[in-house]
C-alpha cells in the first residue's frame, strides 16, 4: 500500500474563475497551468498568490508539490481562486496524511488572516432586468 501516491485534489473559486489544485508528496514545487508561481502575471497581484506560503512558512510546503489548473473569469478573479486553492489543498493534505492538530493550527492561521483563503465568496453579478439599462437602474422618466 505504500506505493500509492499521497495526493488530494481541491478547488478554489472566485466569481466565474475556478482553480483546481492537485497536491501530492514532492519537493516544494507550486505550478499554475504548467508555469512556476514566481512567473505569474500580473506582477502586482503575484504577492496575493504567495500569501498562504508566506503565512504558513516555507517548511510546511517543502514536502508537497501543488499543480494548479485555472480557467474562467478575469485575471484578478483567477489570482483569488489560485490562492484559495493553494490554502485549501495544504489544509486537506495535512488533514488526510499528517495529523489533525497541525491541520487545525494551519486552518486557524489562515482564517485569522483572511477568511476568503478557505471559504468561497458567494457574491455573483446580478442579472439585468427589463425597463432599465442594468440590474437596478431604471430608464429616466419623461413627461412630454
Amino acid at each position: 500500500m505504500s506505493t500509492a501516491i499521497q495526493s488530494v485534489q481541491v478547488f478554489g473559486r472566485k466569481k466565474t474563475a475556478t482553480a483546481v489544485a492537485y497536491c501530492k508528496q514532492g519537493r516544494g514545487l507550486i505550478k499554475v497551468n504548467g508555469c512556476p508561481i514566481e512567473l505569474l502575471e500580473p506582477e502586482t497581484l503575484r504577492l496575493k498568490t504567495f500569501e498562504p506560503v508566506l503565512l504558513l512558512g516555507q517548511e510546511r510546503f517543502r514536502n508537497v508539490d501543488i499543480r494548479i489548473r485555472v480557467k474562467g473569469g478575469g485575471f484578478t478573479a483567477q489570482i483569488y481562486a489560485i490562492r484559495q486553492a493553494i490554502a485549501k489543498s495544504i489544509v486537506a493534505y495535512y488533514q488526510k496524511y499528517i495529523d489533525e492538530a497541525s491541520k487545525n493550527e494551519i486552518r486557524e492561521i489562515l482564517i485569522s488572516y483572511d477568511r476568503s483563503l478557505l471559504v468561497a465568496d458567494t457574491r455573483r453579478c446580478e442579472s439585468k432586468k427589463f425597463g432599465g439599462p442594468g440590474a437596478r437602474a431604471r430608464y429616466q422618466k419623461s413627461y412630454r
